[in-house]
């Protein structure tokens, strides 16, 4: 089959109906925008969230809190959770993407925490170490960068 072969199924393609073209078009005289009304205008319509002139649900929910702007989000890893990788291993960020270990790359980046032991020596570099984490790296022997 070739690309000058191609035709399309029956119905599958059809000229769009025109508006306003008559009574007997079956979209006349109003072209299918329905008698008067601000949305039979040119241009009518309501804005995304407008409920008729009630008080809107984003205006009636209570907002609570603070939300700073300006917060730094890290993904956190374990110290447990390095001991899949091979001795001498220099563990980055994109190396921890890469094993599954960080799902999601956060504005802060990566952060170390010192939960469980680590077995073996490592040179890891993130973006943040808990001082348990720091501590537990040097414990094994490793070195800690940070980036």
């Amino acid at each position: 089959m070739n690309l000058s072969e191609l035709t399309f199924t029956a119905g599958a393609r059809y000229e769009a109906k025109r508006k306003g073209r008559g009574l007997g078009s079956g979209k006349g005289k109003n072209g299918g925008s329905g008698n008067k009304g601000q949305k039979s205008r040119s241009g009518g319509g309501v804005r995304l969230g407008f409920e008729g002139g009630q008080n809107p649900i984003y205006r009636r929910l209570p907002k609570r809190g603070f939300k700073n702007v300006n917060s730094v989000k890290y993904a956190t890893v374990n110290v447990a959770d390095l001991n899949r990788f091979e001795e001498g291993t220099k563990v980055t960020p994109t190396l921890l993407i890469e094993n599954g270990l960080v799902k999601k790359e956060f504005n802060g980046g990566v952060k170390i925490l010192g939960n469980g032991k680590l077995e073996h020596k490592l040179t890891v570099a993130a973006n943040k170490f808990s001082k348990s984490a720091e501590q537990a790296i040097v414990d094994a022997g490793g070195t800690v960068e940070v980036l």
